[in-house]
């Protein structure tokens, strides 16, 4: 399976190409998206995104994951995060959600297993 294109972004919306739900955060991997809800992990802006966030993505099978941090870069990703990804193979890039898409799609397309978590607003 590949991983689906991020058909558009804007402010507190995101689509995810094959699905009828709009997300405000999402995840996305080889096959599917679904709806990032923070509270599942007692995430906030500080310390940021927790491991736990990111199990469901790394359960699938990625060898990239792509984590949006805002369209104003306020949620932060503590060094614990990209180790945790790190140990477990796979590559990491942290980025403003805009570019972040940007990259996320281009991988995507030239077919790397590639997942992602995605902040649509601050």
């Amino acid at each position: 399976m590949s991983s689906p294109e991020i058909a558009s972004l804007s402010w507190g919306q995101m689509k995810v190409k094959g699905c009828s739900t709009t997300y405000k955060d999402c995840k996305v991997w080889p096959g599917g998206s679904w709806t990032w809800d923070w509270r599942e992990t007692g995430t906030n802006h500080s310390p940021g995104v927790q491991p736990a966030d990111l199990e469901e993505v790394v359960k699938q099978g990625v060898k990239t994951v792509v984590i949006g941090r805002g369209m104003s870069e306020a949620l932060q990703v503590p060094a614990s995060t990209v180790d945790y990804l790190k140990k477990n193979g796979i590559d990491v890039l942290v980025l403003q959600t805009e570019k972040a898409v940007a990259e996320y799609n281009t991988l995507a397309a030239q077919g790397v297993r590639v997942g992602g978590v995605f902040h649509s607003t601050c």
